[in-house]
């Protein structure tokens, strides 16, 4: 067993069975296809995986971590909802290429993985994505600056793709309201 794995499993014994899906996916939920497949990469507890499944998707839900992928299998099946969980440690090789329409990932970043998830993707596919900035106003979240996002990171890393949704609000405004610990994207692959 890996250390990766061993920090994530004492992390999910204790957590709740049944997560929220993230902000970006459940606020856009409008804009996913009305079938197709999606994989919700690094799906902890599977709060996205569920919504995928309930909006009519064959989905794919991947973790590092078995005990999270157990309790996701557990509470889908409590829902009558269909996903293929699948343990793995998450790498280039890992991803299938053209194989999704919707790609989600929520608090997970590994750079060496954004041109595999964008092939990932079928043409028209959509790619959800929020995870945390270094400019967050809390400790919610990773210390360690690799872990963490640059000022418009996201749409540099995911350059290729057509942009639908952006946002970073970081220190601007009214910095009580509005989700200022994380960049929200989506983007679309252009057919080709």
């Amino acid at each position: 067993m890996s250390e990766l794995q061993r920090k994530w499993d004492a992390i999910y014994r204790n957590a709740a069975e049944a997560p929220a899906a993230s902000e970006l996916l459940a606020n856009h939920r409008y804009l996913l296809p009305e079938r197709g497949s999606a994989l919700d990469l690094a799906c902890g507890l599977g709060g996205n995986a569920l919504l995928l499944a309930k909006s009519g998707l064959n989905v794919d839900a991947w973790d590092a971590s078995p005990v999270a992928l157990e309790k996701l299998r557990q509470n889908a099946e409590r829902q009558s909802l269909s996903v293929n969980t699948r343990h793995c440690q998450i790498g280039v090789e890992s991803l299938p290429t053209r194989a999704y329409d919707v790609i989600v990932i929520c608090r997970f970043l590994d750079r060496t993985l954004c041109n595999a998830i964008m092939a990932a993707l079928n043409p028209g596919g959509l790619l959800f994505y929020q995870t945390f900035t270094r400019d967050k106003l809390d400790q919610h979240g990773p210390s360690n600056p690799d872990y963490l996002l640059a000022h418009n990171e996201l749409l540099e890393l995911f350059k290729p793709l057509s942009v639908v949704f952006y946002q970073e609000y970081a220190r601007i405004g009214d910095t009580r309201l509005g989700n200022r610990n994380e960049a929200c994207f989506i983007g679309q692959k252009l057919e080709r």
